[in-house]
C-alpha cells in the first residue's frame, strides 16, 4: 500500500506539471493524472487535481490574455462540451484502459502523418475549419473528462494550422480552462469530488502557480521550432506510455 510520503511526492509532482501546462507548456499536463495513478486510481486522481487545475487556469487566461486564436476557441469550446457530456453519460461503462490505448493511437497516427508530410516537402498551413474542430473539440472534450488526457487530440486539430508558438500555447490554455469548469457539475453529480480534498488542494496549489510561472518563462526563451519539436516528442513519448499502461492493465 501507498504511504503518505508517496502520496505527497506524487501530488506534488503532478501540481507542479499542471501548473507548467497553464504556462505554456500544454504537453506537460497529460503527464500529472499519470503521476497520480501511481498512488490512487486514475478518477480519483482526476478529480483531486480538477481544483488545481482551476487555480492555475486563472493565472494561465491572464498570461495569455492577448494570445489566442478567437476562431479556433469559438469551434473547440462548444465541441468541448458535447464531449464532456458523452463522457459523463456513458461513465459508469468506460474502460480507462481503451481510452487510454485510443489516446494513445490517435497520438502516433498524427505523428506518423506529420513526418510523412516533411518528408514529402513542408506542408502547408491549414485553417481553422468547423468539421475538423467539433470531431476533435468533443474528442479533447471526452478524454479530459476521463483523465484530463484531452491534449492530444487538441493536437492532432491545431498543430496543421502551424500557430505562432505563444498564440498555440494561449489558445490551448483557454481551451482547457474552459473545459476544466466545464467538467465540475459532473465530477460534483458522480460523487468523485470530497470537501475532504480541500486541505491537499490548499497545498498543491502554490506549487501548481509557481509551475505556471516557471512554464511562461520556458515558453517565451524556447525557439519556436525547438518548442514545436519538444510537443512532438511529448507527444510521441506520452502516447507509447498510454497505449503501454493500456495494454497492461492500467
Amino acid at each position: 500500500m501507498n504511504g503518505p510520503e508517496q502520496f505527497w511526492a506524487a501530488a506534488v509532482v503532478a501540481a507542479f506539471l499542471v501548473g507548467c501546462s497553464k504556462g505554456g507548456l500544454p504537453m506537460v499536463a497529460m503527464l500529472s493524472v499519470p503521476v497520480m495513478s501511481l498512488v490512487m486510481s486514475p478518477m480519483l486522481g482526476a478529480a483531486l487535481l480538477l481544483p488545481v487545475y482551476l487555480i492555475s487556469d486563472v493565472y494561465g487566461i491572464f498570461t495569455y490574455r492577448k494570445s489566442f486564436s478567437p476562431r479556433n476557441l469559438a469551434i473547440l469550446i462548444p465541441a468541448a462540451a458535447l464531449g464532456i457530456v458523452a463522457g459523463y453519460l456513458v461513465a459508469d461503462a468506460i474502460d480507462d484502459d481503451a481510452v487510454r490505448i485510443l489516446i494513445g493511437g490517435v497520438g502516433l497516427s498524427f505523428l506518423a502523418m506529420r513526418l510523412r508530410s516533411r518528408l514529402a516537402g513542408r506542408p502547408e498551413p491549414r485553417s481553422a475549419d468547423v468539421p475538423r474542430g467539433v470531431f476533435w473539440g468533443s474528442i479533447s472534450g471526452f478524454t479530459s473528462f476521463v483523465s484530463h488526457a484531452g491534449g492530444p487530440a487538441f493536437q492532432v486539430y491545431a498543430l496543421p494550422q502551424q500557430m505562432p508558438k505563444l498564440m498555440f500555447a494561449g489558445t490551448s490554455t483557454i481551451l482547457f480552462a474552459s473545459i476544466n469548469l466545464m467538467k465540475v457539475p459532473p465530477y460534483v453529480a458522480l460523487g468523485l469530488m470530497d470537501r475532504g480534498d480541500a486541505g491537499v488542494v490548499a497545498v498543491l496549489a502554490p506549487v501548481a502557480v509557481f509551475g505556471a510561472w516557471l512554464g511562461y518563462r520556458i515558453t517565451r526563451i524556447i525557439p519556436e521550432r525547438v518548442f514545436f519539436l519538444l510537443v512532438e516528442i511529448a507527444l510521441f513519448a506520452i502516447s507509447v506510455n498510454l497505449i503501454r499502461v493500456g495494454l497492461i492493465g492500467g
